[in-house]
């Protein structure tokens, strides 16, 4: 799909971003666009790629990919051939305290670069999702649930527009693996929500690989990665301190908190009226999901946009319910729509 053409990257400078920017490195393309709205981690990435011995040449630009003047810009130059979609606002907890910026960069960033893409006739877009899209609890999740929506209806036999959702991915930002392994080095406690919580993860290296591989499938739509069963974190938390030469019964305890807002016990990778077949890589699954009402899509969309232009997070919750109906949406949020709403 990338055999001598220019490839875009968003969110470049992200773990994933980066990783899957040097693996690109190394293919047939011409040129790999990087984006990313962080000065900082694009000069990262920018700065890696220049010492890389990579065969791809490289343009770094900061800036958002909510901004379709500037994607304007970038599709008029480089016609990009490939687009992978890596930016998103992806911490949980953190979006639950602002949810109109998780919605407008995640939805309607991902709405931009999609429309993009048809009007240049981009051949292929692979954003990367998330289990957390399922069945959503959190702000973020349902973010990227309509996202993927987005995707599935845009998706035409001259762009094809995918999805892959990933779990946690081991060793980024954000994940707990830094986290407990900070806080064993301060002696303890390590803190996990709950004795119950379970997560699916994979490694950094394996994420590219399927990114990579899902962009290798001939058909549009939504892909799983092929998992092993959840792992408790506790349990990993345990692993992590004997790993360190510690006895965790003794030595640096675990701290049970409370799941966060937004948090579930666990994680889904498919809705109940989804179901999971073959793809022809073992790596992956491709999912069969109903048809999307083009009409009332649009509708909605258009609605969601609006109230998140005026700040009205009422509204906004309204229409991401409707939007997605199994989103259950957290008591931090419920009580900032109603302060919000409370006579002054």
């Amino acid at each position: 799909m990338i055999i001598g053409g220019n490839i875009l990257l968003t969110g470049a400078g992200g773990c994933i971003g980066s990783a899957l920017a040097q693996r690109l490195a190394k293919s047939d393309a011409q040129r790999l666009i990087l984006l990313d709205h962080s000065e900082h981690e694009l000069y990262e990435i920018d700065l890696a790629l220049g010492a890389f011995d990579g065969r791809v040449l490289h343009t770094a630009i900061v800036g958002d990919v909510c901004d379709a003047a500037l994607l304007a810009e970038v599709f008029e130059e480089h016609r990009p051939t490939t687009i992978y979609h890596a930016a998103a606002f992806k911490h949980v907890p953190l979006m639950e305290k602002n949810p109109l910026v998780a919605i407008r960069n995640n939805v309607f960033g991902a709405l931009a670069l999609a429309r993009a893409a048809h009007k240049y006739k981009t051949a292929l877009l692979v954003m990367v999702s998330t289990d957390k899209a399922v069945n959503p609890h959190s702000v973020m999740g349902v973010s990227k649930r309509i996202a993927e929506l987005i995707l599935l209806r845009l998706n035409s036999a001259s762009t094809r527009m995918k999805t892959v959702r990933l779990g946690n991915v081991l060793g980024s930002r954000g994940s707990v693996v830094p986290l407990f392994r900070k806080q064993i080095e301060r002696g303890g406690p390590v803190t996990v929500t709950h004795p119950d919580v379970r997560r699916y993860f994979v490694s950094l290296s394996e994420a590219v690989d399927i990114i990579c591989a899902v962009g290798d499938q001939q058909n549009g739509g939504i892909f799983v990665a092929q998992t092993d069963r959840p792992v408790k974190i506790a349990d990993l938390a345990r692993q992590l301190i004997h790993d360190a030469g510690f006895d965790p019964a003794n030595e640096i305890p675990i701290a049970f908190t409370e799941l966060f807002p937004g948090e579930k016990l666990e994680e889904e990778m498919l809705f109940a009226n989804e179901t999971a077949e073959p793809s022809g890589d073992d790596r992956i699954l491709r999912v069969r999901c109903p048809q999307i009402d083009a009409a009332q899509f649009e509708a909605d969309i258009t609605e969601l946009q609006e109230s998140v232009d005026r700040r009205d997070l009422s509204a906004s919750l309204e229409i991401l319910v409707r939007m997605v109906p199994e989103y259950e949406p957290s008591e931090l949020l419920l009580s900032q729509i109603a302060r919000s709403c409370a006579p002054k």
